[in-house]
């Protein structure tokens, strides 16, 4: 029996799968022994699995935007938090009252996310063939196999992180997680097999990340060419998002074993596998996507093959649309000190409708669209296990280096840098490390899985009314240019606006989209609460 790839690979999980799309000689579909019948359109199958995690197709719209790694996912996590303003109506997709399971927003983050893992797994499946044929051999297919689980496993995280709670909200984290899909859907069977899977738990997606990862991790090349090494899969950002998933898991043991294979065992921090290390300056990274020493995994855009205006991260995040700014809540803070070079290098300040605001100078392409799309960076690793020692450690002397490893690059006044006697206890050092962390990923997307992975810790971020959920935010409409007093520790309460809401509110996680609950019977009956 042939097999083959249907070109429509399905929007979501299920939807775009249906029996109309599926024939016995489909013409809309090539064969496995087309698809991979050399070694150069094998690799060019793994490189089309690249190309759908950069960026997929908006509901109904043939124009791309920035799911399920690019710009729109970037905002969506930051706008989920305090530190970023949504000037304009565009991504107020957390709260927005409006919002629903039929919003474009939900529906692409998901539709895409799953199209990306469904070609994925049909790539993998189309690599087993180029090896029985003896098209590629079985080391190079390992090792693009382990991209392609990386992917998935990124996917999959990104797919928990927002559409279901985290891991501890029960005790064995039995609770919903998202549809575990690891083979092709291109058949009528495989479809009938895909919708009696349903929702796993949250445990069994873990499960499957941490498998993918273990593989990527033992499969994967530790450097790659060029910018190659940024921008695709190596074994340093595998073990990195392992690290991460065990953070999100709360297994702080394991988040230092992992964090140690790629961190040495003193500063100057550098990692033995891949070579990665802080840039000199912070704005390193940014100013140098694809040449620098400190980005673990980017999603590579260039001149030629990007997001578009809908999905690109300097057409949002500064003035050429003006649709995100940094806010009041964390230019004013006076954990953020004024001399932070991070202030100078990776903030600009520009006038929109009156208000002279601060913007995010960390995509900097503007009209051209070629920024690449942060995912890991070292910065990250050595946050990670700071954060890791401290909750296994106390304020041990390693955690405070990692800190500072971070920190003093851009606090470079010796009288403003911490030591071990700068906290009087644990509490002290992690409340340090998760401001480092707002500072360090600002307009990064990386204040809303924060925010999510802390819920039901000793350390959630606090909605108004005192339980854990989201912050109250500055509300653009409310904000003038005296609005920022930069680290004068002052915001003020006419400004912050925009109510939160904590970890019971329906909007806490998305619902699953209304395109999804509608072609798969099982899904509909695992809507989450509220929803």
């Amino acid at each position: 029996m042939k097999k083959y790839i249907i070109m429509l690979f399905g929007f979501g999980l299920l939807s775009g799968c249906t029996e109309e799309a599926i024939d016995l000689e489909p013409k809309n579909a090539i064969t496995y022994d087309v698809a991979f019948s050399t070694a150069e359109r094998c690799e060019l199958a793994v490189v089309g699995c690249y190309d759908a995690a950069q960026s997929g197709y908006y509901p109904g719209n043939s124009q791309r935007r920035g799911y399920p790694f690019g710009a729109a996912t970037v905002e969506q996590g930051d706008m989920k938090g305090e530190d970023m303003v949504n000037v304009q109506t565009f991504f107020a997709v957390t709260y927005n009252g409006d919002y629903n399971a039929s919003s474009p927003n939900g529906q692409a983050h998901w539709e895409c996310t799953y199209q990306m893992i469904n070609k994925i797994n049909i790539v993998i499946d189309g690599l087993e063939t180029a090896v029985e044929a003896g098209i590629i051999t079985k080391e190079k297919a390992a090792d693009s196999e382990g991209e392609l689980r990386f992917l998935r496993a990124l996917g999959l995280h990104e797919l928990l992180v927002y559409f279901s709670l985290p891991y501890a909200a029960t005790a064995d984290a039995s609770h919903y997680g998202v549809p575990v899909s690891v083979i092709p859907i291109n058949s009528i069977g495989t479809v009938e097999e895909a919708k009696e899977a349903g929702r796993a738990s949250v445990k069994e997606t873990y499960a499957q990340i941490l498998e993918d990862l273990d593989f990527a991790e033992t499969n994967l090349a530790v450097t790659r060419a060029g910018g190659l090494e940024i921008s695709r899969a190596t074994r340093g950002a595998a073990i990195a998002l392992k690290a991460r998933v065990y953070q999100h898991i709360g297994q702080w043991d394991k988040v230092i074993a992992e964090s140690a294979k790629i961190v040495s065992a003193s500063a100057p921090f550098q990692s033995p596998i891949g070579d990665y290390k802080l840039t000199e300056q912070p704005e390193g990274p940014f100013a140098n996507n694809s040449g620098n020493t400190e980005s673990v995994f980017s999603i590579e855009n260039s001149t030629l093959d990007n997001c578009t205006n809908n999905g690109s991260l300097s057409q949002f995040y500064h003035t050429v649309r003006s649709l995100v700014c940094v806010s009041p809540v964390i230019v004013n803070a006076d954990f953020w000190l004024a001399n932070d070079l991070r202030r100078t290098q990776l903030l600009a300040q520009a006038t929109y409708g009156g208000t002279h605001a601060y913007w995010s100078w960390k995509y900097r392409a503007g009209t051209v669209m070629d920024d690449w799309t942060p995912i890991i960076r070292y910065s990250e690793v050595l946050l990670n296990y700071a954060e890791a020692e401290a909750r296994q450690n106390g304020v041990s002397r390693k955690a405070v280096e990692l800190l500072n490893a971070v920190r003093n690059r851009a606090v470079t006044n010796p009288s403003d840098q911490f030591t071990t006697t700068s906290f009087a206890n644990v509490d002290a050092l992690m409340t340090a490390i998760l401001q480092e962390r707002r500072i360090e990923f600002l307009a990064e997307g990386r204040r809303w899985p924060d925010i999510h992975r802390l819920t039901y810790d000793k350390y959630a971020v606090l909605s108004a009314d005192g339980k854990a959920g989201v912050p109250n935010k500055a509300a653009w409409g409310s904000m003038t240019t005296d609005s920022y007093k930069p680290a004068s520790g002052i915001v003020d309460p006419n400004v912050v606006k925009t109510p939160g809401f904590n970890f019971e509110d329906r909007r806490y996680i998305f619902p699953i989209p209304l395109s999804e609950i509608t072609s798969n019977p099982k899904i509909a009956t695992q809507q989450n609460a509220g929803w």
